[in-house]
């Protein structure tokens, strides 16, 4: 197996590595396991993403990232709703042209402020596959050595797997692995304006 292939064994967990559903497994405690089959290895990448240190750091970042983007966001969308409550409650009093300038001017800022809740909202889900891939693409050597060293033939997915021999499974040697070679790195979250004004030039 070539190490393009095993990256990309960590390309398509870093895809999923947050998804909130996960392939059903059957409880290892339950069952008596078979021979373990010389040459084959099963790896759940997923779950070495995830579970790694720096996995772990990306997750506690974005959480942080996530955060900072409600605290920006928040002033605004309170300030366009207690408007938009206010206005409502002096629909019958005030001079139905001058209700229906500002009630048009209000409509104009939210507008506004939706799409700029959607582009955080963008920036965030782009920032975050960009610090998984980075996860990724520093876990696809640790996958290639640890392959190599227990002479695996045949790398299944341990998400397609209902289940195997643990004596098979290579995901907490993975882990090890990385989590010995890095822990984290720093990341902001992307601006996607900036990005669109820089390839316009």
């Amino acid at each position: 197996m070539t190490s393009r292939k095993l990256g990309a064994v960590a390309s398509a967990a870093a895809a999923m590595i947050f998804a909130t559903t996960a392939v059903a497994q059957t409880p290892a405690a339950s069952l008596t396991h078979g021979p373990a089959l010389p040459g084959v290895c099963v790896l759940d990448a997923q779950q070495a993403i995830a579970t790694s240190t720096v996995g772990k750091y990306v997750d506690s970042r974005m959480t942080q990232l996530i955060q900072q983007v409600s605290t920006e966001l928040k002033p605004e969308n309170d300030t366009i709703n207690t408007e938009a409550k206010t206005l409502e409650s002096t629909r019958a009093t005030m001079d139905k042209a001058q209700w229906e300038k500002r009630a048009t001017d209000l409509s104009t800022r939210g507008a506004a402020f939706e799409r700029k809740a959607n582009q955080r909202q963008a920036e965030l889900e782009r920032t975050r596959s960009k610090a998984i891939q980075r996860v990724a693409q520093e876990m696809d050597p640790v996958i290639v050595q640890v392959y190599q060293q227990r002479k695996c033939s045949l790398l299944l997915d341990g998400r397609s797997v209902m289940a195997s021999n643990p004596a098979m499974d290579i995901t907490s040697s993975v882990i090890a692995g990385l989590n010995a070679k890095i822990q984290q790195f720093a990341f902001e979250r992307e601006h996607l304006d900036a990005q669109a004004a820089a390839a316009a030039q």
